[in-house]
């Protein structure tokens, strides 16, 4: 009798053995597991917070255009839409012309010391980007070959004259859209008037630039 009962403890000792692995190993996952939700949870929280930031930061920008532009803007030849300052085709140039108008370096005169004092206590730079509308060139104009370089040659016009009165030329560059991006329809003359245009987008310098 007694060696019986000795043998179901002996057979009975492994089942336990190994039913305490299982444990260790499932709580060893478990744990695991949390660790993972724990990880995840403070990443999105950390991306959450830095996005929050961000957009503070973002309106803080703006903010801070529009108070240092606040005379430019009151005049109403220029506009401010999401940070970008937008001037129109009309008041710097002919119709497919490059050549800077009066009003046009007056208006851009304007900008320059706001913008100067703007760039200088935020450390950023400026890109002059040049449009145009979705209309071909006319004929007889050689001077462009399409609207890509029309829009290019605005562009670099508005940066050297920003240049000339006075924004370093380290804080300011060009580009060029041609017809893409239209902020209106092109179906009238009354939305390619507004699509003609020059923008002015101040951006941060890039960690490159800082170094420079």
């Amino acid at each position: 009798m007694a060696d019986d009962i000795e043998s179901n403890v002996e057979a009975a000792s492994p089942v336990w053995a190994v039913f305490g692995d299982l444990m260790s190993v499932m709580l060893g996952a478990f744990v695991l597991l949390l660790v993972g939700v724990i990880g995840t949870q403070l990443e999105l929280s950390t991306r959450l917070e830095e996005e929050v930031q961000r957009r503070q930061g973002e309106v803080q920008r703006r903010q801070a255009l529009e108070q240092a532009l606040a005379g430019p803007l009151a005049t109403g030849r220029v506009t401010l839409v999401d940070g970008r300052i937008g001037i129109s085709g009309n008041v710097l140039f002919a119709l497919n012309s490059d050549a800077l108008q009066p009003e046009g370096r007056q208006v851009l005169k304007s900008l320059v010391g706001p913008l100067g004092a703007y760039l200088k206590a935020r450390d950023e730079i400026i890109m002059v980007s040049g449009f145009t509308d979705d209309r071909l060139i006319r004929e007889g104009n050689r001077r462009f070959a399409d609207n890509w370089e029309l829009s290019a040659q605005r562009a670099l016009t508005v940066t050297r004259a920003l240049i000339d009165e006075g924004i370093p030329s380290s804080s300011v560059f060009a580009a060029a859209f041609g017809a893409e991006q239209p902020v209106a329809s092109n179906a009238n003359d009354e939305g390619r008037s507004r699509n003609r245009r020059v923008e002015i987008a101040p951006m941060p310098r890039s960690s490159q630039q800082r170094r420079e």
